[in-house]
């Protein structure tokens, strides 16, 4: 079993900068590859991105465009996801999710366990 609490979200105009942080306790965190969905008003929740168990390889859905970066800390036990050159379209609530293995990654029924979510909403 694992919890996955996400924290950073918030109120930003257009062109600003977050940083949201997923904070994991219970079972190894750190063996485990870690994703970003978002999910806005009346629509699916959508894959941003996803970092590896070894901290280095990640992957990202198209719509980030290099605006999005993911890290991690697992010392910490800490996944981070720092958006930058935020848009209107950006807001959403934004959850990390711990991966169940497998070679596929941008659907949601890859994944075990989710976090309660963390909003963000950013103004033109």
């Amino acid at each position: 079993q694992v919890q996955l609490v996400e924290s950073g979200g918030g109120l930003v105009q257009a062109g600003g900068s977050l940083r949201l942080s997923c904070l994991a306790a219970g079972r190894s965190f750190n063996n485990y590859d870690v994703g970003w969905f978002r999910q806005a008003p009346g629509k699916e929740r959508r894959f941003v991105g996803i970092i590896m168990r070894n901290s280095i390889n990640t992957k990202y859905a198209d719509f980030v465009k290099g605006r999005f970066t993911i890290s991690r800390d697992n010392a910490k036990n800490t996944v981070y996801l720092q958006l930058n050159n935020l848009k209107p379209e950006d807001t959403a609530v934004y959850y990390c999710a711990q991966h169940g293995g497998g070679s596929y990654y941008e659907g949601t029924e890859y994944y075990d366990y989710w976090g309660q979510g963390t909003q963000v909403t950013v103004s033109s």
